[in-house]
C-alpha cells in the first residue's frame, strides 16, 4: 500500500490577503475551486509547475460561518485545519482504518477537490488531527 503526503489544509479568513506570502516564499498559484457541499473555496499551492504534484499547500476559506471551516476559525483562529495523504485504493483503506478501530467521519468516500475521492478520520482516532485520505482519479 502506497501512501505519501498530498496536501495540507490551512484555513484562512481571505484567501487574499493569505497568498502574498505563499507566492514571495516561491510557490506556484493555482486555479481557485468553490466546494459548494463543503461551503468552502479552495486554492493550492505548489513546489511545481505541477498543479496535482505533492507535497501542496491548500489554503480554505468558508463561504459560510456555519461551514467546517467557518466553525473552525470561530474556534481556534486561522491556522492548519487537516493534514491529507494520498492513497492508491481509499475504499481499501477505510476499511482497513475501520477494521483497526479508527473513527471515520466518512465510512463512505466523497467527492472533493479537483473531483478526487476523499474521506475524513476523525481527531479523536489521531492525537488531535484531522486527516484527510484522499485517492486521485
Amino acid at each position: 500500500m502506497s501512501i505519501e503526503i498530498d496536501h495540507i489544509g490551512i484555513a484562512v479568513n481571505s484567501l487574499d490577503h493569505r497568498t502574498p506570502f505563499w507566492v514571495a516564499l516561491g510557490l506556484i498559484m493555482g486555479e481557485d475551486e468553490e466546494l459548494p457541499n463543503d461551503r468552502v473555496i479552495a486554492r493550492f499551492f505548489s513546489t511545481s509547475g505541477e498543479s496535482d504534484v505533492p507535497p501542496r499547500i491548500e489554503l480554505l476559506q468558508a463561504t459560510s460561518p456555519e461551514s467546517p471551516i467557518g466553525r473552525f476559525i470561530e474556534k481556534r483562529g486561522e491556522g492548519i485545519q487537516q493534514i491529507a495523504f494520498r492513497v492508491e485504493n481509499i475504499e481499501h483503506t477505510i476499511s482497513i482504518l475501520l477494521e483497526n478501530g479508527v473513527q471515520m467521519i466518512d465510512d463512505i468516500p466523497r467527492i472533493g477537490a479537483h473531483g478526487s475521492m476523499i474521506a475524513f478520520v476523525h481527531p479523536k482516532s489521531t492525537g488531535g488531527v484531522l486527516v484527510e485520505i484522499v485517492q486521485r482519479t
